[in-house]
């Protein structure tokens, strides 16, 4: 069984200028269903397509399901099924043991950045990069599925 845990945090934009990398990886995607319970995301980054199921948060815990797909198909289900989408870049780094994923949104909220740590556990101690600002691990607004 996939289990994701995941904690999310507002980036500092003005720190953030100083240790983002030079290149990072472009996503585009979309959601066939949204529910309480269930959400089903299609996602193309780079060459490769994916389909996600998830499962209902509880606490900063999930079920998740990720499976590769052929880009072509995916990018046919973000145009078929998804007419409202997600643009953004995301760029890794490693810091002090973990790899942060930090998110600069394109699409629809054009200028916000997020930051993501996946952890082993929801007590799982970890040290703050300093481009880390306000944790929005419980803020529904700041899920992607609720951004479109």
């Amino acid at each position: 069984m996939g289990v994701e845990i995941e904690r999310k945090f507002l980036v500092d934009a003005s720190k953030w200028k100083a240790v983002k990398p030079k290149l990072g990886t472009r996503i585009s995607q979309g959601y066939i269903m949204s529910t309480p319970e269930t959400v089903v995301r299609i996602r193309v980054t780079g060459d490769k397509g994916w389909i996600t199921i998830k499962g209902k948060t509880k606490g900063i815990s999930r079920l998740e399901y990720e499976y590769s797909i052929p880009k072509t198909e995916a990018e046919e289900m973000l145009k078929e099924f998804c007419p409202k989408k997600i643009i953004k870049t995301r760029y890794e780094l490693k810091f002090d043991g973990f790899v942060w994923e930090v998110d600069e949104f394109e699409s629809p909220k054009t200028g916000l950045i997020l930051a993501e740590i996946e952890l082993t556990n929801e007590n799982e101690v970890f040290s703050l990069p300093e481009w880390i600002g306000k944790e929005v691990s419980n803020q529904p607004e700041y899920f992607n599925v609720n951004m479109i």
